[in-house]
């Protein structure tokens, strides 16, 4: 069983998602789905494909993909659960009943995990996926699979609350931390992975965006699982003394 379609609205962040973010919206549109996209200011013409394809269009009132989400969550959403997809082509939207599912048995957060199809992933994200969430099981003492979804599901009552503040592409991965220290329920599901379309942009910088997404993760601990926080910038500074006073000797 899956939740009632009337209960759900699709989320469909974007930024010059043109070539792809029509598509999408109609897989989704085609069958009884309520969807809503949220443009980060496109410069081509996402925002007219998308409401010829069927979706609500509001343009956030500021930039990055961590804050349209959270702008949705407190201002757009109001159904009880949520599915959000990245609007680049790579995900199936027939795959929602599965991607749902687990909410009708009461999980609050279900992610969609893409890492069965390495094929679909250059090399440098496929690695660096595997690094994050094995860094998010050590940090947050949970793994859950593949933090960096771009298609997962939640109820929104769960979502909100959430404290949730980054504005860029860590917001999934804080969404993840900020469940797991709230002690909400984690559900996680294989789901298909596709490459990115030709004429796609690709919207990740891989090293400047990995970089803030390692970052995320750790710092995330302070607020939902500070003794691993402050322990480990400890142990960090008792590492330096120990290494600075064997230098010294």
């Amino acid at each position: 069983m899956t939740p009632a379609k009337e209960d759900v609205t699709v989320l469909v962040p974007t930024y010059n998602e043109e070539p792809t973010v029509g598509d999408v919206v109609r897989g989704f549109t085609e069958q009884g789905y309520d969807v809503l996209v949220t443009d980060g200011g496109s410069d081509d013409d996402t925002q007219a494909v998308a409401e010829e394809a069927g979706a609500r269009v509001v343009e956030q009132s500021g930039s990055g993909k961590g804050q349209a989400v959270r702008e949705a969550i407190a201002e757009h959403l109001q159904k009880p659960y949520v599915v959000m997809i990245d609007g680049d082509g790579t995900y199936l939207p027939g795959e929602v009943d599965r991607v749902l599912a687990p909410l009708d048995k009461g999980a609050d957060h279900v992610l969609g995990n893409r890492l069965g199809n390495p094929d679909a992933f250059t090399r440098l994200n496929y690695v660096g996926n595997r690094i994050f969430n094995a860094e998010f099981a050590v940090a947050h003492g949970e793994y859950l699979g593949d933090i960096l979804t771009g298609y997962r599901a939640f109820t929104l009552d769960s979502a909100r609350e959430l404290d949730l503040t980054e504005d860029g592409f860590g917001i999934e991965t804080e969404i993840c931390a900020e469940a797991v220290g709230a002690g909400h329920s984690v559900e996680k599901v294989g789901i298909t992975y596709r490459e990115r379309p030709e004429g796609s942009e690709e919207n990740l910088h891989p090293v400047l965006d990995g970089g803030r997404i390692g970052y995320v993760v750790y710092t995330t601990t302070r607020r939902t699982r500070p003794s691993f926080f402050y322990g480990s910038i400890v142990l960090a500074f008792a590492v330096l003394v120990l290494v600075t006073y064997t230098v010294l000797q």
